[in-house]
């Protein structure tokens, strides 16, 4: 059996879930390359705990060599271009050549293109951001915080609800009483993709946390000198401190190589994963995934950009690599399943799960808030950042059982 070259590129998620997966699978003569430009693998999920105080940086980051499997080799560099004819991507360190490549770029943030936001706005949605975001909220002395969703798709579809409700809480535990959080979307409802049902739940879980919710509202520019946010056909609002969620937009390197739609994500089966190019397969976020319509039936939605899918997306894509190479069969296949843990504060959240490929309409469940659900995705982050050993593996199992006695799915 000749020997095959895998390349991964990104080792975010999806990246680390693909190659550790075909590493276990495959046997040594097959090479599992992955390309990451960042040394440190932050735990995304976990940045708003860093916004809130609750985590230290050295806790939610990690060598991103700890957490690839032996045998996984990782190049640390950045790709600069893909050369599909040829099966070869240039990167800052090295030319590399493969036989099936996958593409976990993820989505970049482009705060630069609403005007005023990039020098205005603080975020919890980056690393350093969070950290700063952190700094901003110890020092905060009262008045308006606005949360802003300032354009669509955005990646972690929970994430901004979570970060006003936190932002809220720890205001409230500094003992601060003259402050308002405001939660601006340009969406119609929380999660719309989840249907009404759970948009409304949302809302009251907002509401619970003393988080004013304002639907239909696109930001079109920060006037940061004057403390003005404009809306498109709304009045301008005020604001003391500014918490954006920024425009994202597709990797440079896929955009220029056409592998994307015209709003910069790449179109991939929605079962496999493969994109219109020979043993070339995209995952995670960087994805344009096609799901049934729920507003409209005729219109069809996006699949949320979410860690959780580019994790059970990733273990699809291997399992089919690793079982065309062994001529084992197919390997599976995606089936639209995902769920997200709704942080609220005060060790409590919500938990939401369904099948977003069911039809007529993708079919969501929110599970009561309580302190089961805050645990559980603690859980999950020492599971991620731990290495592969035995306290890896301990954590598996307990987060296994859990699933199963709770009755609701576990990724891992």
């Amino acid at each position: 059996m000749n020997g095959k070259t895998i390349l991964i590129l990104g080792g975010g998620i999806g990246g680390l879930v693909a190659a550790n997966e075909l590493r276990r699978l495959l046997p040594r003569e097959h090479r599992i390359v992955l390309v990451e430009k960042n040394a440190q693998h932050a735990f995304a999920p976990s940045f708003l705990w860093l916004m809130t105080g609750d985590r230290r940086p050295e806790q939610i980051t990690r060598d991103v060599r700890q957490l690839a499997r032996p045998g996984v080799e990782v190049v640390l560099a950045e790709a600069q271009s893909i050369d599909l004819p040829n099966r070869r991507v240039v990167t800052t360190a090295q030319t590399l050549a493969y036989d099936t490549l996958i593409i976990a770029l993820g989505a970049e943030l482009a705060p630069e293109a609403i005007p005023g936001l990039a020098e205005a706005a603080h975020t919890f949605y980056t690393f350093d951001g969070a950290a700063r975001l952190r700094d901003a909220l110890r020092e905060f002395g009262g008045g308006t915080v606005a949360v802003v969703v300032s354009a669509l798709p955005y990646k972690c579809p929970g994430a901004p609800h979570e970060g006003a409700m936190l932002i809220a809480n720890t205001l409230r535990q500094r003992g601060l009483r003259n402050v308002d959080v405001h939660l601006f979307t340009p969406e119609a409802q929380p999660m719309p993709v989840a249907g009404p049902a759970l948009g409304d739940a949302v809302k009251q879980m907002l509401e619970g946390q003393g988080v004013a919710f304002h639907p239909l509202h696109k930001l079109t520019q920060v006037a940061g000198a004057t403390h003005e946010l404009s809306f498109e056909g709304r009045d301008t609002v005020k604001y003391d401190l500014l918490v954006a969620i920024p425009p994202h937009r597709g990797p440079r390197i896929m955009r220029e190589l056409g592998l994307t739609n015209e709003a910069g994500w790449a179109p991939v089966d929605r079962h496999t994963l493969a994109t219109k190019h020979e043993n070339v397969f995209a995952l995670g976020d960087v994805t344009a995934v096609s799901i049934p319509g729920r507003w409209k039936p005729d219109v069809p939605m996006l699949l949320p950009k979410a860690g959780v899918f580019a994790h059970a997306q990733a273990e699809v894509v291997a399992r089919r690599i690793a079982a065309e190479i062994m001529g084992t069969g197919a390997g599976g296949t995606f089936p639209g399943i995902g769920y997200c843990m709704l942080e609220a504060g005060e060790s409590l959240a919500g938990y939401a799960f369904g099948d977003f490929y069911a039809e007529p309409a993708p079919q969501v469940q929110l599970r009561r808030m309580g302190k089961t659900w805050h645990w559980g995705k603690v859980l999950f982050e020492q599971w991620w950042l731990a290495p592969f050993g035995p306290r890896r593996a301990a954590l598996q199992w307990a987060m296994t059982l859990g699933g199963k006695a709770l009755g609701i799915p576990v990724i891992l």
